[in-house]
């Protein structure tokens, strides 16, 4: 019988960020500050292993010169997990390859979030037609979307004009603002591991209260408060009809929890 969902999911924390809270939330006080995690997710679907978002380009953050010219913001530090390369240590603590990854969804082009597309190239790489389009112009770069971490004729794009799945039991939902073509989500369970699902918001909503506040997001690329609000009703409404969970994307404490409670149904050992 042809499978009809996703069979397993590892949730990878790729590094963290010290940054402004109201990069996250809109209106929150100056000053404020938080610890946020980079996420990455591993999902087991036909045809092997989607990850969807690869965190950091570590070169640009090693070498000095890089990170003066990417990393030089002192209001935002990036912090990696280790020595190493996040994506091999994250995948080697879970037992899987680096070459058992098949394709990548991207939810956005945002420097936390594609950097490490360059481990990739020649894989499907599933991303906003809009996306892609608006990281290539010359404004991208004052949003933090890097060419470098991109701009390769290898990868292999498949560009979606909306809402469209990428593999079987996963539907990647446009939810413009944060970036122009911004996509989250939506993670169909296998019956054979219990259904169920999840919709993971990623940078739609970066944490609880951007959900239960309903309050935008502060960082937004040529889009109002009221849109981004827009987008996190609409998850929402995803979320509430499917009976799933909404997942923020970088909030501190949801993350580590839902990492330990996905490895303990998976039979994993946490991610450490």
């Amino acid at each position: 019988m042809a499978r009809t969902g996703v069979r397993e999911i590892v949730l990878l924390t790729l590094g963290w960020e010290e940054l402004e809270k109201s990069v996250s939330v809109e209106g929150a006080p100056p000053g404020e500050r938080m610890r946020e995690p980079v996420p990455g997710i591993l999902l087991l679907c036909d045809g092997g292993w989607l990850l969807l978002d690869t965190g950091f380009n570590t070169a640009l953050i090693h070498d000095p010169a890089l990170r003066r010219r990417f990393y030089g913001d002192p209001s935002h530090r990036a912090i990696l997990p280790g020595p190493g390369e996040p994506l091999d240590e994250a995948l080697a603590h879970a037992g899987i390859d680096l070459a058992e990854v098949h394709a990548v969804g991207l939810s956005h082009l945002h420097l936390d979030h594609a950097g490490g597309l360059r481990h990739f190239t020649g894989r499907p790489v599933h991303a906003q037609r809009r996306e892609l389009e608006f990281g290539l112009t010359p404004e991208a770069e004052r949003h933090a979307i890097f060419r470098i971490d991109f701009d390769d004729p290898r990868h292999d794009w498949r560009l979606a004009d909306g809402d469209a799945e990428i593999a079987p039991g996963v539907t990647a939902v446009l939810t413009p603002g944060h970036t122009p073509g911004h996509q989250s989500f939506v993670v169909d369970l296998d019956d054979s591991v219990g259904g169920g699902g999840y919709v993971f918001a990623f940078d739609a909503a970066d944490l609880t209260e951007n959900i239960t506040e309903e309050v935008s997001i502060g960082g937004r690329v040529n889009a109002s408060p009221e849109e981004c609000v827009e987008q996190i009703r609409r998850l929402k409404s995803i979320a509430a009809r499917r009976g799933y969970p909404l997942i923020p994307g970088h909030d501190p404490h949801v993350w580590p929890e839902l990492t330990a409670q996905t490895a303990e149904r998976f039979g994993r050992t946490p991610a450490r």
